[in-house]
């Protein structure tokens, strides 16, 4: 059990390596595959984004903290933490932009590693977290 527990940072790093590229093929997979989308091009964000979520929560849970059960309560936790992102992202780059005169890409490279670092602890202490620990 502790062997397979210090290989979960390793797991964690290479499951965000497959959602990073998979969340960052899907949007222009989309917008090129649909020609519906080349107008409605926040529908396919809209759809990406949910599709990049499904995908990055099942590589979590069943590559990364291999958890039974409690589906709808893990998808919730872990729906809701980047949702709570999501919305603090919007928040936070035009601050980091327009009052820290950080350039955009740098101040959403910055953002995008607090996400990181603070997704490790939400996912393994209350998204995942082991049956009977906490509640």
């Amino acid at each position: 059990m502790i062997a397979r527990n210090a290989e979960r940072p390793l797991r964690f790093a290479a499951a965000g390596i497959a959602n990073t590229i998979f969340g960052l093929g899907i949007y222009p997979l989309l917008l090129w595959a649909v020609p519906l989308f080349h107008t409605h091009y926040l529908l396919a964000l809209g759809i990406a984004q949910a599709v990049s979520l499904c995908f990055a929560f099942t590589t979590y849970k069943l590559g990364v903290f291999r958890t039974r059960g409690n589906v709808m309560r893990e998808f919730g936790a872990f729906a809701g933490f980047y949702l709570a992102n999501y919305a603090a992202n919007w928040v936070a780059l035009p601050i980091l932009v327009e009052v820290g005169g950080i350039p955009p890409v740098i101040a959403q490279l910055g953002f995008a590693l607090v996400i990181i670092v603070t997704s490790w602890f939400w996912h393994s202490r209350v998204t995942f977290r082991a049956a009977g620990r906490g509640a």
